[in-house]
């Protein structure tokens, strides 16, 4: 009979969540790798390119793959016969592993969780608590399923209650492309069917945990319906041609997890929710004789890649940066930025709004200036700042016309697509919009040469500040013309795509 002690709890998830933000599982880098291989959509590529780059940065750096660390999910079975040596309750463990695990001095992560949602929404400073969903099992050992779970990918999570008769594909082609980019694809779908609502939704992240295994699955053929669904899934998401980062290409999801559970005769619940490309995750078993090991994965399952760039990149110089300059630029160009840019996310978006709807004077001066939606996780040795990728614009779509007539604000830098209102106001305002690439927080971060903080310090890491950049490897995904990348690069790829699947068929 095994007897668990607390101490081993506690030092395995920390450990875990330590380990997760700086390794891809394994057949994650593998999935990834393929799909940059066979990648066709130059900006696909070189988005895939930058993803690649950053994670084998990461493993060497031991820093996170995204500035975004995540809310923790554990899937605890804990054995019938399990003997405790310990004081406190479990999720008191857990939540104490969590705590260690996000303030370790050597890699710092991000404090992403807020208390009092709907309220104060104060930070809890430590990551706690996290989600924490038991079962109670035959046996002697306790199973924990570790995962980080980026809000960008969580905030494009799908229910519905259909009809029995409705169509799972169907419902999941129809509401994949509202998702955008903000889960930064390619990640994987998991999909919950059956049970109750909250009972879908839970099935949908579990499935997320399992090895990804499409192309076996492809290889060996179907044997049941569900794998009958995947397949198909599989083929559907991708022929959407949404692509990497929402740029249009070959490879929107890597995989599509399916699992169910019995449910009442009157309904179907179904639930999708997407694993971004900084999927992180990892399972242990403690049986008594110690804490959990984590093995390293090899480096040379990366492919020996560098994130090089074109001979028509466009080199700008923020300090100088004028309406006639940016007017010149197209839609999909190359930027590599320069100089001084501000920073501020949905918090100081919101303080920005109460100022200038009071007619009070703003902290900061935002005339020909460019700001980056971020929020970094906190520099450690000799960091300059941490990891540091771009956050979901779409989340600044509300403030974008108040900032854009109101501050003289003309350049934005974030990740994903903008909303239809936020398109109008750059192209009324003869703004830009940029993307860096999400699940490249790290590289990103290279390009940073200073950091000042110059405004709301109350609200940690989205504050304002200003950073100092040399070569900022971005993206024009609204020109001042309000053509956007994110709308045609998936039309052109789905087309593509589908002429081929019509090629085959013929």
């Amino acid at each position: 009979m095994a007897v668990i002690r607390q101490d081993d709890v506690i030092r395995s998830v920390a450990d875990a969540l330590q380990f997760i933000s700086y390794y891809h599982p394994v057949d994650f880098i593998r999935a990834m790798r393929e799909a940059w291989e066979k990648e066709e959509s130059p900006a696909a590529k070189a988005a895939l390119t930058q993803v690649l780059v950053n994670s084998r940065m990461c493993a060497l750096g031991k820093r996170p793959i995204c500035q975004d660390t995540g809310i923790v999910i554990a899937f605890v079975e804990v054995g019938m016969d399990v003997q405790w040596d310990a004081d406190m309750s479990l999720d008191d463990m857990v939540n104490e592993g969590v705590r260690q695990g996000y303030q370790h001095p050597d890699n710092v992560l991000r404090a992403s969780v807020l208390d009092d949602p709907d309220g104060r929404r104060a930070n809890t400073k430590d990551n706690t608590p996290a989600v924490i969903h038991h079962k109670v099992v035959p046996g002697d050992t306790v199973s924990i399923e570790i995962a980080a779970k980026g809000g960008g990918s969580e905030a494009k999570a799908k229910f519905a209650m259909l009809n029995p008769s409705d169509s799972i594909v169907d419902w999941v082609l129809s509401v994949v492309p509202t998702m955008g980019a903000g889960w930064c694809p390619p990640g994987i779908l998991g999909v919950g069917i059956g049970g109750t609502p909250e009972k879908a939704m839970l099935l949908a992240k579990e499935s997320m945990m399992a090895p990804i295994d499409i192309h076996d699955l492809q290889a060996r053929g179907a044997s049941n319906h569900l794998e009958e669904l995947r397949l198909e899934l599989f083929g559907k998401v991708n022929a959407l041609g949404i692509g990497a980062q929402g740029l249009g290409g070959l490879t929107t999801v890597m995989d599509v997890k399916v699992k169910e559970y019995p449910t009442h005769a009157a309904n179907k619940p179904v639930a999708v929710i997407p694993n971004c490309s900084a999927t992180r995750h990892v399972h242990f078993t403690l049986d008594g004789s110690g804490p959990a090991e984590f093995q390293a994965p090899d480096l040379s399952e990366w492919p020996d890649v560098e994130f090089e760039l074109g001979d028509d990149v466009r080199r700008v110089n923020l300090d100088t940066l004028t309406p006639e300059e940016i007017a010149t630029w197209k839609a999909g160009d190359t930027l590599l930025l320069s100089g001084k840019m501000l920073t501020g996310r949905d918090a100081a978006h919101k303080q920005l709004a109460d100022l200038i709807e009071r007619g009070e004077e703003l902290p900061v001066d935002f005339r020909n200036r460019v700001i980056y939606y971020v929020g970094p996780v906190d520099p450690v040795r000799d960091e300059v700042v941490g990891p540091a990728g771009p956050t979901t614009a779409t989340r600044m779509d509300k403030f974008t016309r108040t900032m854009l007539e109101t501050t003289g604000l003309i350049g934005m830098v974030g990740k994903a697509e903008r909303g239809p209102a936020a398109i109008e106001a750059i192209r009324d305002n003869k703004a830009v919009y940029m993307i860096a690439v999400g699940g490249a927080a790290y590289l990103v971060a290279k390009a940073i040469t200073r950091s000042t903080l110059l405004a709301f310090p109350e609200l940690g890491m989205e504050a304002i500040y200003e950073f100092e950049v040399k070569d900022m490897p971005v993206t024009l995904a609204v020109d001042t013309r309000g053509e956007s990348v994110h709308r045609e690069g998936p039309k052109i790829w789905s087309a593509k795509i589908a002429e081929r699947i019509s090629a085959v068929n013929v």
